[in-house]
């Protein structure tokens, strides 16, 4: 079985998104997750060019590493100054790893243009500079900038680099297309002509800029290449470098090539959450093989299919990336969504009771009015319990006042919420003060909740959406709220509309409360009844 080796250059080449920070310490904890994921090279950043780089190299000597080796990233020595004396190179040195990758321009126009140096001084450089750190005993990296734009304006040069590179003593030669702009035939006509030229390994390095990253990475390795480049989520400057979280599956599951063991690959959606997080950045919903939609079904004849036979709309086992299948209902569900629904709430419902149609009938009805459950199933499974006679309202409301009042030009605004409840006849008014109205009322819900159930300190809202549905309506217009709440074990999603935001953000507030007090409820009938 051939065999290709991954390079994470999430910390070094990821990190240039515009989007994207990661302080040292963030870096050292993606680090320990790639090694657990058994990714080969970390790249862990440019410890010559900034301080944060230099900290990383730092700390990361402390951490121990069970299957990933640490790369740091330079260039090649300066024109005009000996390798021994090149303060970039030292730090290379300096940062203690086991592999170093040096970058140098293979393109002339950037030799001439960029560097400023005449062609044979980069081919010194290269060379110099290679040899420097082979005799300081590193494995050396060669990472071919601007490659294939080079090989189609001088192939002769850009091939020269390569085999100076060769020369010098490099382990592996990365071919880069730096710009983003090769098509897959020419990643692969150009691969077979360097394979005749040299014979250190190949490495491939895409970015993203004409949607063909991953695409050119696997022609790469069907010609060749026996080490890809890759960022996780695809993170990179402008449009990203080829995406490790569809690089990997697609080799291992597609073209059957040993990159990564089995077990490591469950790994690859909670990798790709984790370093979203660390990131700060929303997950793309629609990533293939990880992303939350990856796998989700809406269409009833679609889940009635998927039912009876995954293979249908479905590509591979959600479950060999660490994914998992996901049904939506929305206006075009059939009963097929229903029932799944049901069968993973672990609520008993046969297909024939009526109020599967009564589901249907109000998901439709509501869904025309605004309503979005594909985020909100904590919404949809009360409103199956309700369809069911099931539902148990945990509290009465008897009213509530909001008031945002401003004091002054330049003051934020106050906001406070008054509320009055009832709990099985006992009545409960109090107040609480907030960020913003809607933060106002949930503190206050909160309050008046917690004297009767302890659980709810527990309750976090995680995030908040507003959504605008008729936006020629103007400051009238239909708003439609999508609440995320999470009390350290389980996420929720609730939702609210109305034309008054206050009234929407009531209503996702009151069904992730009634959620957490019924999950909680059911969890401990099931618990006794096992017991």
């Amino acid at each position: 079985m051939k065999k290709v080796k991954l390079y994470d250059t999430t910390l070094r080449d990821g990190t240039q998104a515009e989007e994207v920070s990661l302080s040292a310490e963030d870096k050292v904890k993606i680090v320990e997750k790639l090694d657990d994921l058994g990714i080969h090279y970390i790249e862990g950043g440019y410890p010559g060019s900034n301080p944060r780089d230099r900290e990383f190299f730092k700390r990361i000597k402390n951490i121990s590493l069970a299957q990933s080796r640490l790369v740091a990233f330079g260039n090649t020595r300066r024109a005009g100054i000996k390798a021994a004396k090149d303060a970039n190179l030292r730090s290379l040195l300096n940062a203690d790893t086991e592999v170093i990758t040096l970058v140098s321009k293979t393109w002339d126009l950037h030799v001439r243009d960029a560097l400023r140096v005449s062609l044979k001084e980069n081919l010194e450089m290269i060379y110099d500079s290679v040899e420097y750190l082979k005799k300081e005993g590193r494995e050396v990296i060669y990472d071919a900038e601007h490659f294939f734009d080079g090989f189609k304006r001088n192939k002769e040069y850009a091939l020269k680099c390569l085999k100076t590179a060769q020369e010098a003593g490099a382990d592996c030669l990365a071919l880069c297309d730096t710009n983003g702009g090769a098509m897959p035939d020419e990643i692969k006509s150009i691969l077979r002509e360097v394979k005749k030229n040299v014979k250190t390994p190949l490495g491939i390095h895409t970015h993203n800029d004409c949607e063909m990253a991953v695409a050119n990475t696997i022609i790469a390795v069907q010609a060749g290449a026996v080490q890809v480049h890759g960022t996780i989520n695809g993170y990179g400057e402008r449009c990203g470098n080829a995406n490790l979280c569809s690089v990997i599956p697609n080799l291992k599951l597609k073209l059957k090539i040993d990159c990564i063991t089995e077990e490591n690959m469950l790994k690859l959606k909670e990798v790709s959450g984790f370093v979203n997080e660390l990131a700060n950045l929303n997950p793309w919903s629609h990533q293939p093989y990880v992303g939350k939609s990856a796998f989700a079904h809406k269409g009833g004849l679609h889940v009635s299919a998927v039912q009876r036979n995954p293979e249908t709309y479905e590509h591979t086992d959600p479950e060999v990336v660490g994914n998992r299948r996901r049904v939506l209902v929305s206006d075009l569900s059939g009963k097929s969504n229903v029932m799944f629904k049901a069968s993973e709430f672990k609520i008993k419902l046969n297909s024939k009771d009526p109020s599967v149609g009564r589901v249907l009938e109000d998901l439709k009805e509501l869904e025309n009015q605004g309503y979005q459950f594909e985020g909100a199933e904590g919404s949809f499974e009360l409103l199956l319990k309700r369809a069911m006679g099931e539902e148990r309202k945990f509290f009465d409301l008897m009213g509530f006042r909001v008031i945002v009042e401003k004091r002054g030009e330049k003051k934020e605004p106050y906001c406070e919420a008054t509320i009055m409840l009832s709990v099985d006849g006992v009545a409960e008014h109090t107040a609480s003060e907030g960020h913003g109205p809607v933060n106002a009322l949930d503190n206050a819900l909160r309050k008046a909740l917690e004297k009767f159930y302890p659980q709810l300190s527990q309750v976090e809202l995680l995030d908040y959406k507003v959504r605008i549905l008729n936006q020629d309506a103007g400051t009238g217009a239909l708003t439609r709220v999508l609440i995320e709440s999470g009390d350290g074990k389980n996420r929720w999603g609730t939702v609210g509309v109305s034309d008054n935001i206050i009234e929407a953000s009531w209503q996702a507030l009151v069904d992730s409360i009634q959620y957490k007090l019924m999950k909680d409820e059911d969890n401990a009938k099931r618990s006794a009844e096992e017991g």
